[in-house]
């Protein structure tokens, strides 16, 4: 029987701005100089004001695409050292975000763990959150912050700052040459 979150049928969304925002977090992170949460808020609304109704839709839409490529990408990497991605990778997410209670309200928590497990099932994480209502303004850290912490757990599984960047955009131009 077909899912309603098959991730044929969702929207892949701005996954090259989605990815644009998460690289740029990393980097920033990596070299010292992420500034100030209220900083990164007051960029971040600025940039959403911008993007308007339609463009932050798009923008929600590829953090989805990009935690649905990273979970999928890990399930083939945990699959081939016979270990499970949900057990392994979801439990060190959700206690990554709990530590940062500045950024993510704890009533938030469960439903980034909801994502990530969706993902890592086959199903899309953008679909999925969708059954259950819009997505809050509450909402908009964590799911940054997962996709950020998703990237940085594939660069340390990898040993290389750049994979998790890199992966993506490859599949990208892949998409683009066909």
């Amino acid at each position: 029987m077909p899912s309603p979150c098959d991730p044929g049928d969702a929207p892949a969304g701005d996954v090259g701005t989605a990815l644009m925002l998460i690289d740029s977090r990393l980097k920033a992170i990596h070299a010292g100089s992420a500034g100030t949460g209220t900083e990164q808020e007051v960029l971040a609304a600025q940039f959403a004001a911008s993007l308007g109704p339609t463009g932050a839709d798009d923008l929600l839409d590829g953090a989805c695409t990009l935690i649905y490529m990273y979970m999928q990408w890990l399930c083939r990497v945990y699959e081939e050292h016979d270990e499970d991605v949900i057990g392994g990778v979801v439990p060190n997410i959700v206690a990554s975000l709990r530590m940062m209670p500045k950024s993510v309200r704890p009533e938030a928590v469960p439903t980034m763990a909801g994502l990530l497990i969706a993902a890592g099932t086959g199903l899309s994480p953008s679909l999925w959150r969708k059954q259950y209502g819009y997505w809050t303004k509450e909402e908009m850290n964590p799911l940054e912050a997962t996709a950020f912490l998703l990237a940085e757990h594939i660069n340390r599984v990898t040993d290389d700052p750049d994979f998790a960047t890199r992966l993506i955009s490859e599949a990208l131009s892949a998409v683009e040459g066909d």
